[in-house]
């Protein structure tokens, strides 16, 4: 038990709760506010998509993009923030309607290309080496109209054209089912390890494993962060939870099952996550009703609800556990368990 624990989170996660069925509840936070609130509530890190780095990526040359992005940077060193990842935001364009990389015309594939060395270049000068892709749209609503096999090299070559790109970036993908397309091509943490067998340099591909992205795949999170941790592929998680299966919720760490919750804690704290230095992201949403003033306290209850869990998981008389299992008591064991959460 020597993991090793520092918090993220995007800039997406304070938000005006709007939804897909309804108006805006909460009024607009500017970023620079944003990022001012980082350390007061624990955490030292930022995730960033390209265009929350630099705004308005559309018109900008190369090196205004590098010139913002290096500001940015200054910023983040002045209040004692880092960042964690950029990742290109691929699902927003019109051109990437049909996927980007695995669009099924070339000028959007192109496009799709040159936005994701961007946001390389936009990681190396806010000095992380680390690139999440999140392939939203990397699949279909019906199988016809794409070909699999196809589109799984064409990820690949992808995948290795970024890698060419600059030999010193990693890049962690983001599994998902489904939502927004029906069928994704990499839905688990397995698809996504083995396509990073088919690329350039296997070694710098490696995954991020959101918690609802696993139930929504009818997966264990923990278990999934297991298949990774022993692949030593397991680079950043996204951490909240989910109300069964359906659209992606975010919802705090823990607060759907305090138990599934605890196993995936107790995962990452077994096997040392954060020594190399790894960091514990949140995807977490406030409720659609909480109030402005109140509007972050699914940041710190998810940060909150991971460091009790963790201290839980560190006092459990592990030979106990051994002697449960030794005995095939599993009944006992998990009593044991329960009974641990309880108190």
């Amino acid at each position: 038990m020597a993991g090793k624990f520092k918090f993220t989170f995007g800039p997406w996660n304070i938000h005006e709760g709007a939804d897909v069925f309804g108006p805006m509840v909460r009024k607009s936070v500017s970023f620079d506010k944003k990022l001012e609130s980082y350390k007061g509530m624990g955490f030292d890190g930022v995730q960033f998509h390209d265009d929350d780095a630099v705004p308005v990526l559309e018109g900008k040359s190369a090196s205004e993009i590098v010139t913002e992005a290096k500001s940015l940077k200054s910023r983040l060193d002045n209040l004692g923030l880092s960042a964690e990842f950029v990742a290109p935001r691929l699902w927003e364009d019109p051109r990437t309607i049909d996927g980007g990389f695995t669009s099924n015309d070339s000028k959007s594939r192109a496009y799709a290309m040159e936005r994701s060395k961007i946001s390389i270049d936009i990681a190396n000068a806010l000095g992380t080496d680390l690139i999440v892709l999140w392939l939203a749209r990397e699949g279909t609503y019906i199988r016809e109209a794409k070909d699999s096999k196809v589109a799984t090299e064409r990820l690949a070559e992808a995948v290795s054209n970024m890698l060419d790109y600059n030999p010193k970036i990693r890049i962690s993908i983001e599994p998902k089912p489904n939502e927004p397309m029906d069928h994704a091509y990499l839905p688990t943490t397995g698809h996504a390890i083995a396509l990073g067998m088919l690329t350039s340099d296997p070694n710098r591909v490696g995954v991020v494993i959101e918690s609802a992205h696993a139930i929504l795949a009818g997966l264990d999170p923990s278990d999934e962060m297991g298949y990774a941790l022993a692949h030593k592929k397991l680079w950043t998680v996204h951490l909240n939870d989910q109300n069964g299966l359906k659209f992606d919720q975010d919802k705090a760490f823990g607060s759907v099952d305090l138990r599934r919750a605890f196993n995936q804690v107790r995962i990452l704290d077994k096997h040392d996550y954060g020594q190399n230095g790894e960091w514990v992201g949140l995807d977490v949403k406030a409720m659609r009703t909480q109030k402005d003033d109140v509007a972050t306290k699914h940041l710190t209850n998810s940060r909150e609800i991971f460091m009790r869990l963790l201290d839980i998981s560190r006092s459990i008389d592990e030979s106990y556990i051994q002697k449960c299992i030794e005995a095939r008591d599993y009944e006992e064991l998990d009593l044991f368990i329960m009974k641990s959460l309880l108190a």
